[in-house]
């Protein structure tokens, strides 16, 4: 049976801790547009701020629909599922903010929340969400299967590397400009006023 909890106590923290990934669900407003569930991680990038609030380090992607969705009205879900030990699936809903690159908050998150010592948060991250919880739940988890965890894939911060030698910290931020502007459905997504000087 499902159970509903006033806040991430700590019993709750540790669970969440050792889980490999999360995922996010957001909507754009409407009956039109495209839902989107983005998968995220490592677990490093998550940090619970305190019994109802969250954040993680988000990640420069191809695309940028929870940005451009929490933008546009605050909507927001993470998912964790328990792909090892006893089956469990913990949801946390509530209300997202997002603090991009280049913002002058953007800084001083990465350092108050610890997000320093993460690989590709100094050239690769975009933004930092935070998450104000309104509903936190879990439930049975019977139908997620077991999967044995391998490690970390290398793509994401070799691409970061690859344009950092070619083209040093203007080519991640020309990306960022050029492909996360707006989501699919033409939401904005980062804006392009705040990134940091590329010259």
């Amino acid at each position: 049976m499902g159970k509903l909890y006033d806040a991430i106590d700590d019993r709750l923290a540790d669970w969440i801790g050792r889980q490999r990934l999360f995922f996010v669900g957001t909507a754009p407003s409407g009956p039109d547009g495209h839902v989107n569930v983005s998968p995220k991680g490592g677990i490093e990038s998550f940090r619970i701020v305190d019994a109802t609030t969250v954040a993680y380090l988000d990640f420069v992607g191809s695309g940028v629909e929870t940005i451009s969705h929490l933008r546009d009205n605050r909507r927001i879900v993470v998912m964790f599922c328990a792909f090892e030990g006893p089956p469990r699936i913990v949801r946390l809903h509530g209300r997202g903010s997002v603090t991009q690159v280049g913002d002058p908050a953007f800084e001083d998150l990465l350092q108050r929340l610890d997000f320093g010592g993460i690989e590709a948060a100094a050239d690769g991250a975009r933004s930092v969400i935070t998450i104000e919880l309104s509903r936190i739940a879990d439930s049975c988890g019977y139908g997620v299967p077991t999967m044995r965890y391998e490690g970390p894939r290398s793509q994401q911060l070799a691409w970061i590397q690859s344009r950092l030698r070619r083209d040093g910290p203007a080519g991640v931020l020309a990306y960022v400009e050029a492909r996360n502007r707006e989501s699919i459905d033409a939401l904005p997504g980062i804006e392009a006023d705040l990134l940091p000087d590329r010259g």
